[in-house]
């Protein structure tokens, strides 16, 4: 959504002969077996047999909590504190499974499973829970930077933040890139 949204409208006013369906959902859905000519994914879930156009900088994850709950809890120093916090977990969509926050400092990885009464599959609704004070959320740092810059929310364990490939469009190489589908990537590409 973040870099189909801003093109589409443009897009359809140069190219209305080029019908596009986009679907949009957080699953690993398989291209090939749903006839999808691309999609768009974090570069560490891309299979190898893939095309890949960088869509995005680096990315990097987020620990956030509103002032009004950190006001009644300690900032947290180490992922192992957020064992002591109210956090909101991520599940993925399709019933599947509880993320586990993933932390590197260095050589030290770290994964966690954070405890918490609140388990949601939309960024959006943990971004207002957070806002709510509700608890401590992780996510991707350019979801909750304005908010951050805002002052609405508060980021720590900026050290443990680890850095990962970006977005790619990706499509299948094992065929020919449909005429359709190089001028979107490269209508795409132009405007980012």
């Amino acid at each position: 959504m973040r870099f189909i949204a801003p093109i589409l409208g443009d897009f359809r006013r140069t190219y209305p002969d080029i019908a596009l369906t986009i679907i949009i959902d957080d699953m690993l859905t398989d291209i090939v077996e749903g006839r999808f000519d691309a999609g768009i994914r974090l570069g560490e879930r891309l299979h190898k047999d893939m095309v890949a156009v960088k869509l995005s900088e680096e990315l990097e994850m987020a620990a956030v909590a509103a002032p009004s709950y950190l006001e009644h809890h300690p900032i947290p120093r180490h992922p192992a504190d957020l064992h002591h916090h109210e956090c909101i977990n991520f599940q993925w969509p399709g019933g599947g499974n509880i993320y586990r926050w993933e932390f590197a400092r260095g050589q030290r990885a770290l994964e966690i499973a954070v405890n918490g009464g609140l388990t949601v599959n939309d960024t959006e609704l943990m971004i207002g829970a957070a806002l709510d004070g509700v608890g401590v959320a992780y996510m991707l740092e350019y979801q909750v930077r304005p908010w951050i810059e805002a002052g609405k929310l508060i980021r720590f364990l900026e050290a443990w933040s680890p850095r990962f490939p970006g977005f790619y469009l990706y499509h299948t190489s094992s065929r020919q890139v449909p005429p359709a589908l190089r001028v979107f990537i490269d209508f795409l590409l132009a405007r980012r």
